[in-house]
């Protein structure tokens, strides 16, 4: 296993652990694993992520986004690190959710460079980040080491491929209306 390395600084909305970011305040905890590289997170956030809003804004669940650096070794400048990163910077500004959404509509393909730093900063422009303080956010770098501590962490939970979805601590199917059946059981609606 590898040595945990507690990262100098973790971005804002974080989970107690510090291993992920978390949007909604609900009872019921939603684990998912992604890495912005990875074609079938792309899927997944594409179908399910409309669930997971509707489950956020009825106050059901705590959605909390683990971004990975899995597929590093897929591209020829970390870009599942630097994206993570740059995602860290969106939660800051109360913007992970967004960012993400828009990092995997942007998806670059396995093999190449991913998105250049200047890309992913127009990524945060074309949501409405504000671009001075993203910008900065992504030069200064401060996440490059989150997404390593994120990795160990969820590989020493048994993850082992993305998507991974937890409800309640308990592995389901990555769809929507799956993960929609296993909030409502966790929290006792029939």
């Amino acid at each position: 296993m590898t040595e945990l390395n507690i990262p100098s600084h973790i971005p804002a909305g974080a989970t107690p652990e510090g291993d992920g970011i978390v949007t909604g305040g609900g009872p019921v905890r939603v684990d998912a694993f992604i890495d912005f590289l990875c074609p079938f997170c792309r899927r997944f956030e594409l179908s399910a992520g409309p669930a997971l809003a509707d489950l956020i804004a009825d106050k059901l669940i705590s959605l909390a986004q683990h971004p990975m650096n899995f597929l590093d070794e897929a591209s020829s400048t970390r870009y599942s690190t630097r994206a993570a990163a740059a995602a860290g910077c969106a939660a800051d500004r109360g913007r992970f959710l967004d960012y993400a959404h828009a990092l995997f509509l942007d998806q670059p393909p396995e093999g190449g460079p991913g998105l250049t730093d200047a890309q992913l900063a127009d990524v945060g422009r074309n949501i409405g980040l504000p671009e001075a303080a993203f910008a900065s956010c992504l030069t200064e770098a401060p996440y490059l080491d989150w997404p390593s501590y994120v990795t160990v962490r969820a590989t020493a939970l048994g993850v082992q491929a993305t998507p991974t979805v937890l409800v309640a601590g308990t592995a389901v199917e990555p769809d929507g209306r799956a993960i929609t059946a296993a909030v409502k059981k966790a929290a006792g609606h029939r």
